[in-house]
Order: C-alpha cells, then sequence, then structure tokens
C-alpha cells in the first residue's frame, strides 16, 4: 500500500512481479531498472517476488511472470506480460511517466518568475535550482537562475553560469535573454550625464557619437522606448556608423525583452521600414 498505492498518487509506479526461479524475469528485470533509471525519477519501480507474496499476486490476477504493472493515481493503468525488447520497454517507460505531466515542474516555474517580480530573487533562484535539478535542460529555469543572480547584484556569477549552459540550451531564446540584459546591465554602469547628452544631441543632432550614448543613457534611465526612438534616427541618419551599430544594439534591447512586448513589436516594424524604405 504504501510503496505502490500511496506513492502512484503523486509519482506513477511500475511494478515487476518475478520469481527467482524465472529465467525471463532475470532478463526482463535489469533491462525494465535501466529504463526506469533512464526516466531520472519520473517514475519509480517496485520488485515484488510471487513466491514471497501470493496473497498480492492472487489479487491482481498474476497468472504468469513476468507481469509488469503500472499503477498511477492508487489503480493500475497500464502493463504487460513476458519479456519485452528494450525498446519497447523504454517507450512503455515514457509512457507511464508522460501519465503525470511534467510533475508540476510548469507550476514551479510560474512561482518563480513570480517571486522575481516580486524582487524575492532569493526565493526565485532557489526554485529555479529546484526545477533544474529535475529538469537539467530546462532553458527557462537555467536563464531565470541567471536572472535571479543578476537581480541579486551577482552579474559575474550570473556571466559564469550562462558560459556552463549545455549545448542544447546555450543558444535559446531565454539564454540569449539573459545575455542581452547583462550587456545593457553593463553599459548603464558606464552611461553618460543624461542632460549633458541630450543637450549634444539638440546642440548637433549629426553627432553620432552623442545620439548613440544618449540613447545608453535613457535605457539606462529606464527610458527603454525613448533609446529606441534615438537608435532608430541615429539608424535612419547613417545605418553604416561604426559597423552598424545603431541596428546592433537595437537588437540587444529587443533580445532582452519578452518577444510579444508591444516595444519590441512596434520597434521591428519601424526597423524594418527604415531598412526596406
Amino acid at each position: 500500500m504504501q510503496d505502490v498505492v500511496e506513492t502512484s498518487r503523486t509519482v506513477p509506479v511500475i511494478v515487476d512481479f518475478w520469481a527467482p526461479w524465472c529465467g525471463p524475469c532475470k532478463q526482463l528485470g535489469p533491462a525494465l531498472e535501466a529504463a526506469v533509471t533512464a526516466a531520472k525519477g519520473k517514475v519509480r519501480m517496485v520488485k515484488v517476488d510471487v513466491d514471497q507474496n501470493q496473497m498480492i499476486a492472487a489479487q491482481l490476477r498474476i497468472q504468469s511472470i513476468p507481469t509488469v504493472y503500472a499503477f498511477w493515481q492508487g489503480q493500475p493503468v497500464d502493463g504487460f506480460q513476458g519479456a519485452q525488447p528494450a525498446s519497447e520497454l523504454g517507450r512503455f517507460v515514457e509512457r507511464v511517466a508522460a501519465l503525470a505531466g511534467d510533475g508540476g515542474l510548469a507550476e514551479a516555474l510560474e512561482a518563480a518568475e513570480a517571486m522575481l517580480e516580486e524582487g524575492a530573487a532569493v526565493d526565485a533562484a532557489e526554485t529555479f535550482a529546484a526545477i533544474l535539478a529535475e529538469d537539467p535542460k530546462s532553458a527557462a529555469a537555467f536563464a531565470g537562475l541567471a536572472r535571479a543572480y543578476v537581480m541579486l547584484g551577482e552579474t559575474d556569477k550570473a556571466e559564469a553560469f550562462l558560459d556552463s549552459a549545455a549545448p542544447e540550451i546555450a543558444r535559446s531564446a531565454a539564454v540569449e535573454a539573459v545575455r542581452a540584459q547583462i550587456e545593457l546591465k553593463r553599459q548603464a554602469e558606464k552611461a553618460g550625464p543624461l542632460d549633458t547628452l541630450a543637450a549634444a544631441v539638440a546642440a548637433d543632432p549629426a553627432d553620432a557619437q552623442a545620439r548613440f550614448d544618449l540613447a545608453l543613457a535613457l535605457h539606462a534611465a529606464g527610458r527603454v522606448d525613448q533609446a529606441v526612438d534615438e537608435l532608430l534616427e541615429l539608424f535612419r541618419r547613417d545605418r553604416e556608423w561604426n559597423d552598424g551599430a545603431a541596428k546592433t544594439q537595437l537588437f540587444t534591447i529587443f533580445d532582452a525583452l519578452k518577444p510579444t512586448d508591444p516595444l519590441v513589436q512596434k520597434g521591428r516594424r519601424r526597423l524594418s521600414s527604415i531598412i526596406f524604405a
């Protein structure tokens, strides 16, 4: 009851009914264990010796061995009899593991994101780390932990952490967004005085460097929409200035924001209209 029925209310449990004298059981058992291990905690396995547990075998009407049952929410939901090839065992375990969805990881991600929004960076970091322990290839959790480091003022740690990203997620949009946010944070630390730069641009609208620096200062001050306006104007005036620095900076800003952000969508449309004008 505890190891199978109760446990299956939170995670699927596969039960292997076997006996020491059963040759096929000795072949199936290790292969099934390997498939369960590969599922990385999404499913658990229990072995039941039918000779030592005849009452349980009778209750479940085990007529031949090996027999394998999968339990979810306290009930048997899938199973098979006889030896199976490793490929079929793998598919069986995946099918059973899928019964529990993602194990609540999606909800945990939402909770961690909410913590970041509320400024609870330490709690968010702990939650993102816990998610990564369950799913090391979660780009969202990986990027979230890096953002938590940034919020905690540990920018160097965040950069080093990003450099450790697995190849499968290193170039994901979520991870690239954090890289862009860090780049903008570095720029903000070096931004010049806003009023002085605005005056310089007003005095000489053709001063590309002053306009670019003004955009950096505006972004550092949280006036992102105005920063985008200045970069678009700079690009319109001289798209090749400083190896296309205005366009590069625009993409850095866009990457740091959510793709659905109205500022991103509007900015990209305006940039495209200038390019194809």
